[in-house]
């Protein structure tokens, strides 16, 4: 936002009034016991990803009201699909991806992140299987608001490893790869042991009882002996585009 109005200033698109005006927003804007901190995108390159749940439908509204007007990527997190429709019909700008269970806007073509965070590069998001979907959507769908390369790698779990090994070149030109299981939590150990680049694991909740809603992989990956293994919190897609983008952008 800040290096936008600059220029605009220095292009005669914004008065110095005006200007003012919109600094008042910056470094938080406070409305309704909510702290919007408009300096994230200055500080991480992103701006502040809205978690959805506790959250009414005109709190949300306020909050993505801001945000058009600044014309930043929106994305709001773990919003259910009642609340999501509610927020999508009073703005009509938003959209909702059911899937990842995210409310979303690309932003302003014309605000994208800053060129020296751009690059080429790939994140692979791989999952064990299709009940991790979700969580995979929620990194995709990151990831593309970000405006990260990304490509998808479903269902390749080790009940068949082989699935994994036909697709042994991606995952050896992949810049970054999240890999996303649940289970037993074995797939990341298998995939950092095959390639050179950071592994992003990524625990869920998917599985039987003593899965214990994620915790066993969740342990498995922290106990990993295959190096270049960094592990986010259970069902985080978030967390790991998050990861993989500052993985990138560093």
């Amino acid at each position: 936002m800040l290096k936008r109005l600059i220029q605009d200033i220095r292009d005669g698109k914004v008065s110095v009034d005006q200007a003012m005006k919109l600094l008042k927003l910056l470094p938080y804007e406070e409305m309704d016991n909510i702290l919007l901190d408009h300096h994230r995108y200055l500080r991480k390159g992103f701006p502040e990803v809205v978690y959805g749940p506790g959250k009414s439908i005109r709190q949300l509204k306020d909050i993505v009201s801001t945000f058009l007007e600044q014309k930043v990527p929106i994305l709001i997190t773990r919003i259910d699909e009642q609340k999501a429709q509610g927020l999508c019909r009073q703005v009509p700008a938003m959209r909702y991806d059911h899937v990842a269970r995210a409310v979303y806007h690309p932003g302003s073509k014309n605000n994208p992140i800053d060129e020296n965070q751009k690059n080429e590069e790939k994140v692979l998001v791989v999952t064990a299987g299709t009940s991790d979907l979700p969580v995979a959507r929620e990194a995709t769908l990151t990831l593309r608001l970000m405006g990260i390369g990304h490509e998808e790698l479903i269902d390749v779990g080790v009940a068949g490893i082989h699935r994994l090994f036909s697709h042994i070149r991606r995952l050896q030109s992949s810049s970054v790869i999240i890999c996303i299981a649940g289970m037993e939590g074995a797939l990341p150990s298998i995939v950092a042991g095959l390639v050179r680049c950071p592994v992003v694991a990524v625990p869920t909740s998917t599985g039987y009882g003593s899965n214990l809603n994620g915790i066993v992989p969740l342990l498995a990956m922290l106990n990993s002996c295959a190096p270049g293994i960094g592990v986010v919190n259970i069902d985080n897609g978030f967390g790991a585009a998050a990861l993989a983008a500052s993985i990138l952008w560093s």
